[in-house]
This record gives structure tokens, C-alpha cells and sequence, in this order.
């Protein structure tokens, strides 16, 4: 079976930076898309950043400028660089992993960020 395991989130104080990781064990098949969320405490989950099989990305309007998200569909891999910390970037970070196969989703466990001010 498909697991996303999600690395590189912890505590930060505003202005640093982190990296957070995603890989896929077992093998997954015809992967369109990997992304990340993110949902801060009590409220909705929203797109943080998304990159297709082809390279092409797409930002979050509130992240952009700080953020890279990079993919390597070799390793079955995503990253999220986070620069430029704010305390509104405060959630936990999903990765998801967007599939053409039965049109399947996959999902991280969800990695905390924090950051202090």
C-alpha cells in the first residue's frame, strides 16, 4: 500500500525558515500532481502550493515570494523550502499526492508548523 510520510516541521521563530519533506513508499502510479495544505487551528483546509508532473506551480497568493515547492518524480518526493516565516503560516502542512488512476488522492499524516513571534 501507498503511505506519504512527511518530515521537517517543528517550532520557528518568525523571519526562519524550513524545509518539510514528503515520500512515497510502495509504488504509486500515474501521479498528476503533488502538493501541500494546510490547515491552521480552526479553520479551513486551503492549497498552499502545488506542483504538476510537467514542473508547472502554483501559489497561494499569501505564500508567494517565500515559498518554493519542488518535486522529483524519480524518488516519488515533494518539498516545501519555507522562507520568510510569519506567524500566520502557523498550521499543520498536508502533503497530497494527486493521481489519474480512479482519480485517487493521497494524503500525509500532516506535520506541524509553528512559528513564534
Amino acid at each position: 500500500q501507498v503511505q506519504l510520510v512527511e518530515s521537517g516541521g517543528g517550532l520557528v521563530q518568525a523571519g526562519g525558515s524550513l524545509r518539510l519533506s514528503c515520500a512515497a513508499s510502495g509504488s504509486i502510479f500515474s501521479v498528476n500532481a503533488m502538493g501541500w495544505y494546510r490547515q491552521p487551528p480552526g479553520k479551513q483546509r486551503e492549497l498552499v502550493a502545488a506542483v504538476t508532473s510537467g514542473g508547472s506551480t502554483n501559489y497561494a497568493d499569501s505564500v508567494k515570494g517565500r515559498f518554493t515547492i519542488s518535486g522529483d518524480n524519480v524518488k516519488n518526493t515533494v518539498y516545501l523550502q519555507m522562507n520568510s516565516l510569519k506567524p500566520e503560516d502557523t498550521a499543520v502542512y498536508y502533503c497530497n499526492f494527486a493521481t489519474g488512476w480512479l482519480r485517487r488522492d493521497y494524503w500525509g499524516q500532516g506535520t506541524q508548523v509553528t512559528v513564534s513571534s
